[in-house]
């Protein structure tokens, strides 16, 4: 069942069959790395892991960040990711790219891929769940109502307060709760700059000096059908369920296990572009981020690193490594302690 993926050697994927929606078919895609057969494996990875990963993409993405999947099994873990419905692998042609309603939607899709997980390793092999911006606040939520299913939670810029977002000020709170009510499908009209894709690109202005062995500068290699420019529309009726998720953040939440989330040190919103925007989160406000993290579960962990983008695992390369340090540092603590 399982096939070789498009990430190349130690890489393979498996379609989950999930319940028909109202557009057909819908499945998720879960992504295994096996170091063993991996040729960029990190050294020193160890042979059998002691506790597994699963992660969860953000908006506008799928899982192809290669480095996380390998700093997490030099540190001992078995490393999945999942494509959620309607995302990257998982997107069929009858599909409204990334639409759902409820956040609590994913729930098929998660409890499947951890079925797959317990069946690979044992139902008591550690379980840490990760998420990048919205799947951030899907990985919280999932964590909340699900207490004592995860030895950890690692949240990488963590969408979880609309308070501060380019898209409350390019909408307004009233333009996007009446577009849900009358026309969930309704597309919102969200103008891009373009920044965050330059930063992912590797696109540089003249004279920049650069280091073109670090992949933030080279450009990741990532598939545009799947991560689109300037980004998959959003609807009404699925901002509407990730305000809703917000509003259940903004209550308290009561995460039992131990929570990592890592963010970039400042967020910077110009309107034009500057090279200091390269060490920013241009996407998120990370002071909201910082504001409700306390409030997530009984014991937290805030890393704020220096020069990080949205996603801190996509980073350059001084910043991407001390992410993956803290996260390493995190899991020896918590984890596999």
């Amino acid at each position: 069942m399982w096939s070789p993926d498009i990430l190349g050697p130690g890489f393979s994927a498996r379609t989950l069959p999930l319940h028909d929606d109202d557009e057909g078919e819908v499945v998720a895609t879960l992504v295994r790395h096996q170091a063993a057969e991996d040729p960029k494996a990190l050294p020193g990875t160890p042979a059998s892991p002691h506790f597994a990963v699963l992660a969860i993409h953000g908006w506008n993405d799928y899982f192809f960040q290669v480095e996380l999947a390998r700093t997490i099994a030099r540190a001992g873990g078995a490393f999945y990711a999942i494509d959620l419905r309607k995302y990257g692998r998982s997107l069929r042609d009858h599909h409204t790219p990334g639409f759902i309603e409820m956040l609590s939607d994913y729930d098929e899709d998660l409890h499947a891929a951890f079925d797959v997980i317990h069946d690979a390793h044992g139902w008591e092999v550690p379980l840490v769940l990760y998420g990048h911006s919205t799947g951030g606040l899907t990985a919280a939520l999932w964590a909340d109502r699900h207490p004592g299913a995860l030895a950890g939670l690692i949240l990488n810029s963590p969408w979880l307060e609309i308070q501060g977002s380019p898209l409350l000020r390019q909408l307004g709170a009233p333009v996007i709760d009446s577009l849900a009510r009358i026309a969930p499908e309704r597309v919102l009209p969200i103008k891009d700059n373009g920044f965050y894709q330059r930063q992912l690109t590797g696109y540089r202005e003249d004279g920049e000096v650069v280091d073109e062995t670090d992949p933030y500068w080279a450009g990741w290699d990532f598939n545009p059908q799947w991560r689109r420019y300037p980004s998959t529309p959003m609807t009404a009726g699925w901002l509407t369920a990730v305000t809703k998720g917000h509003a259940q953040v903004a209550k308290g939440l009561d995460i039992t296990c131990p929570i990592l989330t890592l963010t970039s040190n400042r967020s910077d919103f110009s309107d034009r572009w500057s090279p200091e925007l390269r060490g920013s989160d241009i996407v998120l406000d990370v002071d909201q981020i910082w504001r409700r993290v306390p409030y997530l579960g009984r014991l937290t962990t805030l890393a704020r690193i220096d020069n990080a983008i949205h996603d801190v695992t996509l980073s350059p390369r001084l910043p991407r490594e001390r992410a993956f340090g803290e996260m390493r540092r995190w899991l020896r603590t918590y984890v596999t302690h």
